[in-house]
């Protein structure tokens, strides 16, 4: 009896621990989140004040600079960088939170994981969780300082991506349709070969991305689509209406790209392509000119997106089926998009996911939600290609309007997907993934990469934080090198962790989604674990065509 009476004791001394722990970190992210709530209110309050609306720009070089202030210019965007790098650190302090509570918990065989160390490990690992918490906190507190002192307007930022991105797709339209369809240089690019759709739309990106490049015409060959013999604009706008055919003199194999041919010509997915050698515009480059003035904290994302967003744009009949499914469904906002795949590429490029690590994440979104906004009906739209997923959720979530088709999802089966009918449900689920407000899904999954691509795409304002992948971070099949640059030094904790000192520069491998990060420092070589809000995607630029010839209008 003694000998329980004190473990008793102990279990609750165990206890008590966890609780003054998990107390203090949620204490420090309440706190961080009410300061960074009234900083941003006290900004638009004195945006309001100022009321600056200010002219759409018309030309990106020219027009820019002279209907906008520079210093405000700016500062616009220099805040909204710094209000979504905020965003970006509260969302990583909240899984390194959860991570430590997990580590805390019991384990499988009832055991705490506290008393199954000395005394000595267990004051390492508090301190070790409390000097890293203490670290978010001084980051996130000298941030929102940064933050009062700069001045903008998010009607400000809309409008210059909304211009942004007309720009981009009247050059589109500039290459695309040429004057003359026999002596324009082109690119031929052909989708003829065995995989999935998302990866086919990714690879015709790629080609526009080089025809954007080059000044060049894309020619797209859809003759022997594997999809649907009746090729592309069955269900798609043509992307030329002038030139649709690939003849010229002169052919060269990507990746070469002289200037000396007239036709560049895709013969196969050319992914992996030596970065010594590889064309600088490919992924993940931006064209500098746009990058110079795009406000998002992905600029990459965003500058693919309006690519895909070109490419995959439903015709007129299309147009109408998905119009009438949002009506059969019920699809209107807020909605949450959740793309759940259980098929081809489990065990191979990626791994099985309960519904419920899907759902929990869907479960926060509306629950932050609801501090904003009463009485919201939770919606969510699920796109599977196991079609007993849907009827799960409703049965587990039945809190939750679950919008989803299982004849779509039937479709979807590997046995059925190379159909007419399998390429209308998987672009009817890109469709409504996409003009979801928010994401849930895998981005090992390319219609998953896609979907958030477009809804950044859309999106007025910055959607870079609107999503939660569940393994990979995004990535463009066949990119560049993939680099972070670090915002400040860490000094390694264990020996699981790299030092990391400002200005040094990241490959990373993937976010782990409990605070930190793997990846190798290119400076020291060293391979290990890193705070994933020390650290920021870097910029890549490269100095595409601006066609100056290519004019808009504002307003």
């Amino acid at each position: 009896m003694q000998i329980i009476y004190f473990k008793y004791l102990k279990n609750i001394r165990t206890f008590q621990v966890i609780n003054v722990i998990t107390f203090f970190l949620l204490f420090w992210l309440i706190y961080i989140v009410i300061i960074f709530n009234q900083t941003v209110r006290a900004f638009f309050h004195k945006t309001n004040e100022n009321g600056a609306e200010q002219v759409i720009i018309n030309e990106i070089e020219k027009e820019i600079s002279t209907s906008l202030n520079q210093d405000l210019r700016t500062s616009t965007k220099d805040f909204a960088n710094k209000h979504q790098l905020i965003l970006n650190h509260i969302e990583e302090f909240w899984f390194y939170i959860q991570s430590e509570q997990n580590k805390l918990k019991a384990d499988k065989s009832g055991n705490n994981a506290l008393e199954q160390t000395d005394e000595y490990n267990k004051a390492d690992t508090l301190n070790k969780v409390l000097d890293m918490t203490s670290q978010f906190k001084r980051s996130l507190m000298t941030n929102m300082a940064e933050l009062r002192t700069l001045e903008g307007g998010q009607n400000i930022v809309a409008n210059q991506n909304a211009h942004l991105k007309d720009l981009i797709r009247a050059r589109l339209q500039y290459i695309q349709n040429p004057a003359d369809c026999a002596t324009a240089r082109k690119v031929s690019c052909m989708i003829d070969w065995p995989c999935g759709f998302g990866c086919q739309l990714h690879h015709v990106t790629y080609c526009l991305i080089i025809a954007y490049a080059t000044n060049r015409t894309l020619v797209l060959d859809s003759s022997n689509w594997n999809y649907n013999s009746g090729g592309w604009e069955d269900l798609f706008e043509p992307l030329s209406r002038t030139c649709r055919t690939a003849t010229g003199n002169g052919i060269t194999i990507w990746p070469n790209y002289g200037h000396d041919k007239q036709i560049i010509k895709l013969t196969q997915q050319t992914y992996g392509l030596d970065p010594k050698t590889a064309p600088g515009f490919i992924p993940r480059a931006v064209p500098q000119d746009i990058a110079a003035y795009l406000i998002h904290a992905e600029p990459i994302v965003w500058w693919v997106g309006q690519i895909v967003s070109y490419i995959f744009t439903p015709n007129a009949q299309l147009r109408a089926q998905l119009s009438a499914h949002a009506t059969k469904i019920g699809f209107t906002h807020p909605i949450v998009g959740v793309h759940i795949r259980r098929s081809d590429k489990i065990g191979t490029e990626a791994d099985a996911h309960p519904i419920e690590q899907y759902m929990q994440h869907v479960v926060e979104y509306y629950d932050q939600l609801s501090l904003r906004v009463n009485d919201v009906t939770r919606r969510v739209y699920v796109a599977t290609d196991d079609r007993t997923v849907i009827g799960k959720i409703r049965a587990r979530y039945p809190d939750y309007t679950v919008l989803g088709d299982e004849d779509i999802a039937r479709a979807a089966d590997t046995r059925s997907r190379y159909t007419k009918a399998g390429l209308t449900g998987i672009v009817t689920d890109l469709w409504f993934l996409s003009h979801s407000d928010y994401l849930v899904c895998t981005f090992s999954s390319q219609i998953c990469r896609i979907a958030y691509e477009l809804l950044n795409s859309a999106a007025p304002g910055d959607a870079s934080l609107n999503y939660k992948s569940l393994d990979d971070i995004w990535y463009f099949a066949g990119q560049l090198q993939n680099r972070q640059e670090v915002l400040e030094d860490h000094t390694p904790l264990d020996s699981n962790q790299i030092e990391l000192r400002v200005g040094d520069l990241v490959g990373p491998e993937g976010n782990h989604w409990d605070g930190y990060s793997l990846g190798t420092n290119f400076r020291t070589g060293q391979r290990g674990l890193y705070p994933s809000f020390k650290v920021k995607s870097k910029l890549e630029t490269y100095p595409f065509p601006t066609y100056p010839e290519v004019k808009i209008r504002s307003g």
